[in-house]
């Protein structure tokens, strides 16, 4: 999945995804030579439900 699909499905700014990143609580990726990053559906799906409140 490219960036701009992820941050639609998740409804969240490229800024609040890249500072997530930066605090290391974002979802697997990999980053393209061209500076581009890439993501897994299973990656991303599970990074979303690690996030889910046990409340």
């Amino acid at each position: 999945m490219k960036l701009p699909d992820v941050l639609s499905e998740l409804g969240m700014s490229r800024a609040a995804f890249y500072r997530m990143r930066a605090m290391g609580k974002g979802p697997k990726c990999r980053k393209l030579p061209n500076g581009q990053l890439r993501f897994r559906r299973t990656d991303v799906d599970a990074w979303w439900d690690s996030l889910e409140d046990g409340d």
